[in-house]
């Protein structure tokens, strides 16, 4: 049984949130997954069948090939014959046209030419006049024919046996009498009385090509049942290869009983629940704060569940190469807001997800997981937005590289190698630069933080930054020296250094309000003479409270403003406590006035920088700077605050206090060391 190192109430709490996690992840990526009856197996023309002697169950047909049923269709639809209705009546219409629009006879022409021309027209109507757009679309070369519907009969016609519009108005002038006096009858537009009387019949066409179609066979052959197809080792030709893949094409037409069917969904339940209760159990055992917290679960099963459900849409509808999609990016983002570890078993638990939906999964986790690893190697510690693009690149080239090889050993040769897969590298190494705008999407998604974003934040041309040394330069001057010794602590117990610097640099920015009345702005004069002790106390507590409302005014991350309420904890402002205790030693002194408003540190990095702000304020009130001094110091106020329980709600260890004491001396030894007096020059 696993125990977690929690209280008992805390650790169910936290395992009926994670089932409910596993379960509502289990549903949705069962419900994406494809379940078809077909058998997911591996096999390539060319390349030898893995696994045992394949004997057909049942008889199936063997299906043509999408590309052989499209070259038939391709086949019948240029054979085709058209079908165009023939109009009797047109001919009847334009020929009284002609002649009653010429029953005078042509100007300087004989009167019979109109009677000559009527007597061509008749020859053309009779054969067919189609529009020349029509005939030159159906004729497009001489074996082309169409069928002409005259009286419910149809009878098929080259292109010899009817005339286009423009060829008959050529062929009437190519009777004699009218050649001769051509020039003369052009001017009559004559091409006005030839119209079609041959129309194409769309709807007939089309019903009769698609009754043509559909009733082309999609098989050739059949296999019986009990027939073997292949043995183990032998090389799988096309024609195998065509069964095999009418035995899938079967299987999903088939839709076996709802018991195979049910099989096939228990196996991928009982696949993702394992999957995820084993993720589950790596952060509970080795990730207690991302276990114990909604945002990183949230953002950890978000990217766990992302990639799969694309992945399947893609298998589903046959849509776009699965390479393309850039699935290094969980262990990108995971290595930025986590860690490393973390971030390798996201992607191992994506990619074994991903690949329940695939039929070739050996070579896509392979490769998969080793982008994920160079991914995670090559991004250690983001600070610079190039560490994306180069990342980019070394997936790229990674991915590649172990494509290669699989080939090789695969194939022995590299002529069948798919060179069409190195581009799916590129575009997806391009999409991996994506992950930089989404690291702002996911900050402030998440409230999580990453290193790019905390350089920018301790920028101290950054304008808020740029007011403190402006307005309360001690003040400044002591949060960068409380950054350097809270970052010293952190590289030294394994904490987040750059974090609690950046943290440093803003947890004092309240002092701006009211600057003289802290030690480090005074210069000879203090306001405090003139007030109070609890007035005092309020106004320097309340530099917390006006941190907090400059934080929240130029929108500071969560995890920066809680160094600001949390530096002092729940502390008090002791030495106005004890001079108005001393003056009212009657008076029964209520501490909520001299008390800070909290919360404690709540992390490690927070512990950090409350220990490093106290002991580096009341190192300015040594009277001498000696080992001993110093080390007196550090230890007596680190240890009142371990007593005054400042520490108990942050994952801080005894050891992990001792190191900062340690570093805490020997940065303030090389801070305060004793200079060397230099010797006047005797004259």
């Amino acid at each position: 049984m696993i125990r977690f190192n929690t209280p008992d109430n805390h650790f169910w709490r936290n395992v009926i949130k994670q089932s409910a996690f596993i379960a509502v992840m289990t549903i949705i990526i069962v419900w994406f997954l494809p379940r078809n009856e077909a058998r997911l197996l591996r096999y390539d023309i060319g390349k030898p069948w893995m696994y045992g002697s394949f004997i057909a169950k049942f008889d199936f047909p063997i299906y043509k090939s999408e590309s052989t049923i499209k070259q038939e269709k391709d086949s019948l639809t240029k054979m085709f014959e058209p079908y165009f209705t023939y109009n009797p009546e047109v001919e009847k219409i334009q020929i009284n046209r002609l002649k009653k629009k010429f029953e005078k006879g042509f100007k300087d022409l004989p009167g019979n030419y109109v009677n000559i021309i009527a007597s061509k027209l008749h020859e053309f109507y009779k054969k067919g006049v189609i529009s020349a757009p029509e005939y030159s679309q159906v004729f497009k070369d001489s074996t082309c024919r169409i069928r002409i519907i005259r009286e419910k009969t149809a009878t098929s016609a080259s292109s010899n046996d009817t005339y286009s519009t423009m060829a008959a108005y050529e062929q009437l002038f190519a009777e004699r009498h009218l050649a001769q006096h051509r020039q003369e009858l052009q001017k009559y537009n004559l091409n006005e009385f030839i119209v079609p009387n041959v129309i194409y019949d769309k709807t007939l066409s089309e019903s009769e090509l698609n009754d043509i179609l559909s009733s082309l066979p999609i098989a050739s052959g059949m296999v019986m049942s009990g027939q073997k197809v292949i043995g183990k080792g032998e090389i799988v030709d096309e024609h195998v290869y065509r069964i095999l893949n009418s035995f899938e094409r079967e299987m999903e037409r088939r839709k076996t009983d709802s018991s195979e069917m049910h099989y096939v969904l228990y196996g991928q339940i009982l696949f993702v629940a394992i999957i995820l209760i084993l993720f589950t159990v790596y952060l509970g055992l080795f990730r207690r704060e991302y276990f114990s917290n909604t945002r990183y679960m949230m953002m950890l099963y978000a990217q766990i569940l992302v990639f799969p459900v694309i992945v399947f849409l893609m298998v589903k509808y046959n849509f776009f190469n699965i390479y393309l999609l850039p699935f290094a990016m969980v262990p990108i983002l995971t290595r930025v807001f986590m860690d490393s570890r973390t971030a390798f078993v996201v992607h191992t638990t994506m990619i074994l997800l991903c690949s329940t939906a695939l039929k070739y999964q050996y070579d896509f986790i392979i490769i998969e997981l080793v982008a994920g690893m160079v991914a995670i190697y090559s991004i250690n510690e983001l600070s610079k937005r190039a560490q994306i693009f180069n990342t980019a690149i070394f997936i790229t080239l990674s991915s590649s590289a172990v494509y290669i090889a699989l080939q090789l050993m695969q194939n022995n040769n590299s002529e069948k190698m798919d060179w069409g897969m190195f581009a799916m590298f590129a575009i997806s190494g391009v999409f991996i630069l994506f992950a930089y705008p989404l690291m702002y999407i996911i900050e402030k998604a998440f409230g999580f933080i990453s290193n790019v974003t905390l350089i920018e934040l301790s920028n101290t041309n950054n304008e808020i930054l740029r007011k403190l040394s402006e307005v309360a330069p001690g003040t400044f001057q002591h949060s960068v020296t409380v950054g350097n010794l809270a970052a010293a602590i952190a590289d030294k117990i394994g904490a987040k250094s750059l974090l609690v610097r950046t943290g440093a640099m803003y947890h004092d920015i309240g002092k701006m309000s009211n600057p003289v009345f802290f030690t480090e702005n005074q210069a000879g004069v203090n306001p405090h003479e003139r007030i109070t002790d609890l007035e005092s106390a309020q106004i320097i507590i309340s530099h917390v409270t006006e941190g907090l409302k400059m934080a929240e005014q130029i929108n500071l991350p969560s995890v920066i403003k809680n160094f600001i309420n949390t530096h002092h904890g729940s502390g008090m402002a002791k030495y106005f406590y004890i001079n108005y205790k001393n003056a009212h030693p009657d008076e029964e002194v209520d501490k909520a006035l001299f008390t800070y408003p909290g919360p404690d540190p709540f992390t490690k990095e927070q512990a950090i920088l409350a220990m490093a702000d106290t002991v580096e304020a009341a190192s300015r009130s040594l009277p001498n700077y000696t080992e001993e001094s110093i080390s007196e110091l550090v230890n007596r106020l680190i240890d009142n605050q371990l007593n005054e329980g400042r520490f108990k709600n942050c994952p801080i260890t005894f050891r992990d206090i001792e190191n900062a004491k340690l570093v805490l001396i020997e940065k303030l030894k090389s801070i305060y060391h004793t200079r060397i007096s230099y010797p006047e020059l005797k004259k």
